[in-house]
């Protein structure tokens, strides 16, 4: 497997010494890691899911509800903050996964320009935290623990490799060596070239990276990014950047700068944060509303992404690690799917959308994460975040998204355990992979995976070979694909 790459199996104490009861609490030794990998891993982690902090409060806080009401973004980026680093944490001492959580990209989008289009900002955060409440109760009552057991080994194996080439495609995109501007869906740069200093650094960083990275260098993702960081601070220094800016009408890219943070030495260190969103939820207002058909279908289309994303990640992030058994489910599976329920209703009830497992955990695993002590770092990184924000916004998301290019690779290298003369399960994993960065959502390419492997069986007369969680798996994504023209026919 790509977890066990020569870089990420490196030992820091003697073998002989004595497993102290951080040792046995986290079963560090028993997993083949050190604290010093755990320690790198959960800061790389950081780092690689650091831009959440900036881009929720913008989705969020750039919009306005029905009522024309914006939130805050001071206080969007505190409650962000907040709920990452409380739920994270415990995913790494109740679960002992490293795994880490915040406000879910796509969930966030949804609930930004969906949800807030027909209600308040209250009642489109009471929805996720029904959302997030249903969810735990079906991981309380034992089925969605069941539903990701009853999906075949190699649709498992497809979702990692499908994740892999997702992230990959979204470190491209963040960094500008990729984008939507051109003659082609996508092309390299803008219209067919790179352009502007961050994606040079951007490009310094995946050499620098790759370069470390093969020569089996311990820390090389995180040297990679405090050197890049470092390159990226030094470039802005004598250019004078500002964010990139993009004519949406024409295409054309009016300055080529920086995606996200500017990489500038702050005049402060300490922001102090602003709580006021906490709270600020209200169940039934949309019920009243909008009708119980129309929020039940919102509602649902939350859930069915939450659901299968996580599974994905989970999935993904074990595999990566090592850690998944022989039919890929990872250890302390209904623990994680607890905590990543708690984790949507704590996002709803915190103003800050649904929060969700992280795929840029793969980036802490392949610096050498392989328990809940990588999750509890970087939990704690961002709680310091809170008040630390100005330092955590030097580093460029430029500067951090070769870890995930690097990942990608990683992952990749699960392709070989498909067999792909099997077109019973190679022509679902092949959708399951391609789908995922073509659609730009891990929802999409499993349901499109599940539903091809059900219609295969069928037609070669399988039926029987078919667990019965799956067709109820099958009719559900049946809805999520076809959740537009249903609402519509129904309103």
């Amino acid at each position: 497997m790509a977890g066990s790459a020569p870089v990420t199996n490196n030992v820091d104490s003697p073998a002989k010494a004595a497993p102290s009861g951080l040792d046995r609490f986290f079963k560090i030794t028993e997993r083949g890691s050190t604290v010093g990998q755990e320690l790198r891993g959960g800061l790389v982690t950081f780092l690689t899911m650091a831009y959440i902090l900036v881009l929720n409060p913008i989705i969020l806080s750039g919009k306005p509800d029905i009522n024309g009401d914006e939130l805050s973004f001071a206080a969007v980026a505190a409650g962000t903050a907040l709920v990452a680093g409380v739920l994270t944490i415990l995913m790494g001492v109740v679960a002992n996964f490293p795994m880490a959580l915040a406000a879910g990209l796509g969930l966030n989008a949804f609930v930004a320009f969906t949800l807030a289009n027909q209600m308040t900002w209250a009642d489109a955060m009471g929805l996720v935290v029904i959302e997030g409440l249903v969810i735990l109760a079906l991981v309380l009552t034992g089925f969605r623990e069941a539903v990701f057991t009853a999906v075949p080994a190699a649709l498992k194996v497809a979702i990692s490799v499908g994740i892999g080439l997702f992230i990959t495609l979204i470190g491209l995109v963040d960094s500008g060596f990729v984008s939507k501007f051109g003659g082609t869906p996508l092309n390299l740069g803008f219209y067919g070239n790179l352009q502007g200093w961050p994606v040079f650094v951007f490009c310094f960083g995946l050499v620098l990276m790759i370069a470390l990275f093969v020569r089996q260098v311990r820390g090389a993702l995180l040297i990679s990014i405090a050197v890049t960081t470092l390159v990226a601070i030094v470039v802005q220094k004598f250019a004078n950047l500002g964010n990139h800016v993009i004519d949406e009408k024409s295409g054309a890219l009016v300055t080529p700068g920086w995606s996200l943070n500017i990489p500038e030495l702050p005049s402060d260190v300490v922001r102090m944060p602003d709580f006021g969103l906490l709270g600020e939820f209200n169940l039934l207002g949309s019920w009243e509303n909008l009708g119980v058909v129309t929020v039940f279908l919102l509602i649902f289309t939350l859930l069915l992404t939450d659901f299968f994303d996580t599974m994905g990640t989970m999935t993904a992030v074990g595999a990566e690690a090592g850690l998944n058994d022989a039919d890929g489910v990872p250890p302390n599976t209904r623990r994680i799917l607890v905590i990543d329920s708690v984790a949507a209703v704590a996002g709803g009830a915190g103003s800050v959308s649904s929060n969700t497992s992280f795929i840029e955990s793969t980036s802490g695993v392949a610096e050498g994460a392989r328990t809940g002590l990588s999750a509890v770092v970087t939990g704690v990184l961002f709680l310091l975040a809170i008040f630390l924000a100005p330092i955590v916004e030097i580093v460029p998301s430029e500067a951090a998204v070769p870890a995930l290019v690097v990942v990608g690779f990683l992952m990749m290298q699960q392709v070989k355990q498909i067999d792909w003369d099997d077109m019973e399960i190679a022509v679902p994993a092949f959708l399951t992979i391609v789908l995922m960065p073509f659609t730009y959502s891990i929802s999409a390419g499993i349901g499109a995976g599940f539903l091809a492997y059900v219609l295969i069986k069928v037609v070669r007369g399988k039926v029987r070979e078919v667990h019965a969680l799956m067709w109820v798996i099958a009719a559900l994504f049946i809805i999520y694909f076809a959740i537009s023209p249903i609402t519509a026919w129904i309103n």
